[in-house]
């Protein structure tokens, strides 16, 4: 894409504005969160595969013959010097935690919307839709060098909160000590996943939306353990020219302050970069079948709403 740099400032191909992430709210109310193939009943208008997630603490009664003992309540019990089991009870809220990925990568695209707008449009359906069900809504900005975390909150504010974070970048410091519950030094997809690990507690329902670029086996492990406790969605975003090769001819690409043609000509250099495109969403595809996590693909020239539905 040649922009030049007015343009570019305005340009909602480029980038995304406060103004346009509100305005998802209302089709958002038209999306569900459901992916998992294999769902249990779960509070919040969705399902979950993880039977016993997303529960809280209720009360203590004296242990009946058949509870599970792993549920006993030793401080309880100490004290009475009776038996007795916990209780649980569905959380009326669930959290919901997307991961957005801001790196250098995700701002580019050949055709449609650059895949950093892309990427924040969809997180913010997505925590509309999370807000219209009535859950919590956290999130997890990363970028080169760091990342920033947000605990999740319930209602229109936390939603506020987590779009202006998109847009806002942290060009201001104190703009990021309000909307950030921590900025974090990070260097590689594999720390983001362990930060996320870390930072969603069990039975969340995380996001992470990307092109996934550098993703190896210790973030493929991050992405495991994380789906043990908490319901995985992989959002894959990608342009059109990374999955197929481009007409034989000269490009011409800038980021307003570089100009590099790129000659089509030489399929075989081309080609192993579409492999390398290949072989990363093979990686997920294959993470996802052995892990029972959903993947949803997403190109630039998509409607992200109909990609959610």
């Amino acid at each position: 894409m040649l922009f030049n740099k007015q343009e570019i400032a305005a340009d909602e191909r480029v980038s995304v504005t406060l103004k346009t992430l509100i305005d998802l709210a209302r089709p958002a109310g038209g999306l569900t969160l459901q992916h998992s193939q294999k769902r249990s009943g779960q509070s919040g208008g969705y399902m979950s595969r993880f039977k016993g997630r997303g529960m809280e603490f209720d009360e203590a009664r004296l242990y009946q013959p058949g509870d599970d003992i792993r549920s006993i309540d030793w401080r309880v019990t100490a004290r009475t010097g009776k038996t007795h089991t916990k209780v649980f009870r569905e959380e009326r809220e669930r959290p919901v935690f997307i991961s957005v990925d801001n790196r250098r990568t995700m701002h580019f695209a050949t055709r449609g919307v650059f895949k950093s707008v892309l990427a924040a449009k969809l997180a913010g359906l997505l925590a509309w839709t999370a807000e219209h069900h009535g859950d919590r809504i956290g999130g997890q900005l990363f970028y080169e060098q760091e990342c920033r975390e947000l605990k999740p909150q319930n209602g229109r504010h936390a939603v506020l909160r987590f779009l202006n974070a998109i847009v806002s970048r942290g060009d201001s410091k104190g703009r990021v000590s309000q909307l950030s519950t921590e900025v974090i030094p990070i260097i590689t997809l594999e720390q983001v996943l362990a930060r996320l690990t870390q930072h969603a507690r069990p039975g969340s329902l995380v996001y992470i939306i990307s092109d996934f670029r550098g993703i190896n086996e210790q973030a493929e492990t991050h992405i495991a353990k994380l789906s043990r406790h908490c319901e995985v969605v992989l959002i894959f975003v990608y342009d059109p020219l990374e999955s197929s090769l481009p007409v034989k001819g000269r490009y011409r690409f800038t980021d307003d302050t570089r100009d590099v043609v790129i000659d089509t000509s030489d399929q075989e250099r081309l080609s192993s970069y579409q492999q390398r495109f290949a072989q990363r969403l093979q990686r997920l595809e294959l993470l996802a079948k052995r892990r029972s996590i959903a993947v949803i693909q997403c190109s630039t020239t998509e409607d992200p709403i109909q990609s959610l539905r």
